[in-house]
């Protein structure tokens, strides 16, 4: 047995084990605060306040200057409502799906960061040479005998700071993916509600959808770097400049996809609540349902992680990084330094996807699928054809790229007028005029916009109603 423990722990299994632990409950924190973030940022841009009231101090005496502290414990309390509140099972449902469902659409949202590069490489000495570990467990007892057992055999390593290092790392995010829509679709039709089977009814079809011209845009971008694993990525990114740069198409297209993936507005029609009370988690309630709601944060976290592991360099910062960014920096503060500049980033994309939900309304449900068919998965066609006839040219630098990438737009922006003339038909939407309104007057009919009441235009209520210059 010690034979096989000294044979399967090493540096790699140790640092690939904290990141596991480590980044679980980081991404839990994140779709947390991804709440309170998302309600913050809605408030702001709606010229509200936002959350205001729950602080810290859980109402501790000693704990009063924590008091409302910008309402960092809303996502707390919001927590503590769910595990309290009635878990209602209606009569005809399908009770083992009806359970399993949450999870199914969870745990693939959570599993989904295990290959993200999140610091690098770390070099890692001997263990008989960490002078702290020997001075913290070098006394005899059953600690340090524990620690020399476990450890003392292993020499020093340079180890991939990520859950596991492995050659299909793109392919196993691909696949992860695209089985979190199975818990979305088991829940509608295990509630045994017609609105809840419509909303799971389309989140298959838009996944199906959405999943070719996320994968045409992924596919582009490995033609250039020709590699599946996520460090060599990075580190062609580090040599030739981010592919958001060069591929700026290609990265559109991919996080648009990535938002419909996620079931993020403006591509939330499987549960659009004009049209479906709920959608697909309408008759969940309790952690059944927050489930899902962490499901739906978790999936945007590693999606935007995905993003930004293809088109912003990962944990590579061009400037103010002292060399630290970089893959040849392997010292504890360059790993640590790492992390953080990829965490920013993907709370950074994070940020940016809930401005497009309070900024983009919501596309009507015929309009997603004509949108992923008539027009994303032409356009990843023409950037993968485009992306190879450029590597075989041999010019895959910054400047060919983002050329190529000009006239591709400039093609589309052609075919989509030539389209729109010869048949005619659009799916936008236009305003209906509404006759007798102020936007559609009646013949003859004087319209009036400005309010009559001479208080209404005073800028100094409070000083009577003469006019104001």
């Amino acid at each position: 047995m010690s034979e096989f423990i000294q044979d399967l722990i090493d540096w790699q299994f140790i640092v690939s084990a904290l990141v596991l632990a480590i980044g679980v409950h980081a991404v839990l924190g994140l779709v947390a605060y991804g709440v309170y973030l998302e309600r913050k940022i809605s408030a702001y841009i709606q010229d509200r306040v936002g959350p205001n009231r729950v602080g810290l101090d859980f109402g501790l005496p000693f704990l009063k200057f924590l008091r409302g502290f910008l309402a960092l414990g809303q996502p707390l309390a919001d927590g503590i409502k769910f595990f309290v509140k009635e878990d209602f099972t209606p009569t005809n449902v399908d009770k083992v799906l009806f359970t399993l469902a949450p999870i199914f659409a969870v745990v693939p949202a959570l599993i989904g960061f295990v290959v993200m590069p999140w610091g690098g490489y770390f070099e890692i000495p001997a263990a008989q040479d960490m002078a702290f570990f020997n001075w913290l467990f070098g006394a005899p007892g059953f600690l340090g005998d524990t620690f020399f057992f476990l450890f003392g055999h292993i020499d020093a390593q340079t180890v991939s700071v990520s859950g596991a290092e492995v050659h299909i790392g793109i392919i196993y995010l691909l696949a992860v993916a695209s089985i979190g829509v199975y818990g979305v679709t088991l829940g509608g039709w295990a509630s045994n509600n017609k609105y809840s089977m419509l909303g799971g009814l389309r989140a298959t079809a838009q996944m199906i959808s959405y999943e070719i011209p996320l994968g045409l845009a992924l596919l582009s971008t490995l033609l250039i770097t020709g590699t599946f694993m996520p460090n060599e990525i990075v580190a062609y990114q580090v040599e030739n400049g981010w592919m958001m740069l060069s591929m700026p198409l290609a990265a559109i297209l991919f996080y648009v996809c990535g938002l419909a993936e996620a079931n993020r507005a403006p591509f939330d029609n499987a549960e659009a609540e004009q049209e479906l009370v709920g959608g697909f988690h309408t008759e969940y309630s309790s952690m059944r349902f927050a489930l899902y709601f962490l499901a739906e944060y978790a999936h945007l976290v590693t999606a935007c992680a995905f993003f930004v592991l293809l088109f912003m360099g990962g944990y590579h910062l061009p400037v103010l990084d002292f060399g630290l960014t970089s893959p040849e920096a392997t010292g504890l503060l360059a790993m640590l330094v790492k992390i953080g500049v990829f965490a920013f980033k993907v709370v950074l994309m994070v940020c940016f996807a809930m401005v497009v939900r309070w900024t983009v309304p919501r596309i009507r449900y015929d309009q997603v699928m004509m949108l992923g068919w008539q027009a994303m998965i032409p356009a990843g066609m023409l950037i993968i054809v485009v992306t190879s006839v450029m590597v075989y040219l041999g010019q895959t630098t910054l400047i060919p790229m983002l050329l190529a990438n000009i006239v591709m737009l400039v093609v589309l922006l052609i075919a989509q007028h030539i389209f729109a003339t010869i048949y005619g038909r659009s799916t936008a939407n236009r305003k209906i005029g509404l006759w007798g309104s102020r936007y559609s007057p009646m013949d003859g009919e004087r319209v009036m916009t400005a309010p009559s009441n001479p208080m209404a235009r005073e800028d100094r209520p409070m000083q009577g109603t003469a006019p104001s210059a």
